[in-house]
């Protein structure tokens, strides 16, 4: 099971989230592009630093919402919707570029993501972007994420949040500010969802879950320590699932 981190958010002067003490403990970093955080020397340090630790880069694309970090609901078609996700993939592929790194994926933030798990052109959209750079996309399971990305034959990263809340119905409770959650309960959580193929809902109900790659948000407090305790527990599951045997003292 990957871990991966929404990171690279930093604006101007403006300062969020460890990615120096994150990046060590996780696979794969999903940058911003500037839509809804980040900007060229950000975007640029975001990319060395993966570069440094060898962890594989994805593009994560918003609506064009830098006053609300991405995270309000906006009324875009689907052509210009694909513009838009294209052209902030664009500016990130150029980093990419002169690092000599790959793409290697496309996520969707925040009102985005949550839009393209229930609306089809909106799915399609990031589908069509997708399709450009042939790389999967990282998305719900069990929602349009799921059903598009792999009808379009674009790939599709299933993904479980570890420092987010589910509903009753499973479905991700998408909000505008990420409560702080501990170590302990995130490399829980995410133990869960990596033996088990289970989550927790809010309510304690257990719901069947199918991921591949475990998320965390960089702008959540505590998310290094968090990284760290979900990187270290992840460590200690064998091939199959099984916890590995403790070793004597």
């Amino acid at each position: 099971m990957d871990l991966n981190c929404d990171m690279g958010e930093s604006f101007g002067l403006y300062r969020f989230g460890d990615d120096a003490a994150i990046m060590p403990h996780i696979n794969q970093a999903n940058v911003a592009c500037g839509f809804h955080a980040s900007d060229p020397n950000h975007m640029r340090a975001t990319v060395g630093l993966a570069k440094q630790y060898g962890v594989r880069v994805g593009a994560h694309v918003s609506l064009p919402d830098l006053a609300g970090f991405g995270r309000r609901e906006m009324r875009i078609e689907r052509e210009e919707m694909r513009d838009i996700i294209l052209y902030q993939i664009g500016a990130l592929s150029a980093f990419l570029k002169a690092a000599a790194m790959p793409l290697a994926h496309i996520k969707p933030h925040g009102a985005l993501y949550g839009m393209a798990a229930r609306e089809r052109p909106i799915a399609e959209a990031i589908a069509d972007a997708a399709a450009v750079y042939a790389v999967p996309v990282m998305g719900l399971a069990g929602t349009l994420h799921e059903e598009i990305y792999e009808a379009r034959g674009v790939g599709f990263l299933a993904e479980f949040f570890a420092d987010l809340d589910y509903s009753d119905e499973g479905a991700l409770i998408i909000t505008r500010e990420h409560e702080p959650i501990t170590p302990s309960t995130a490399a829980t959580r995410a133990l869960e969802a990596a033996q088990d193929k289970t989550l927790t809902s809010v309510s304690g109900k257990k719901i069947p879950l199918r991921a591949e790659t475990i998320c965390i948000h960089s702008d959540t407090p505590g998310a290094a320590a968090n990284a760290k305790a979900i990187a270290a527990a992840l460590s200690d599951i064998k091939p199959g699932g099984d916890l590995k045997p403790t070793k004597a003292k």
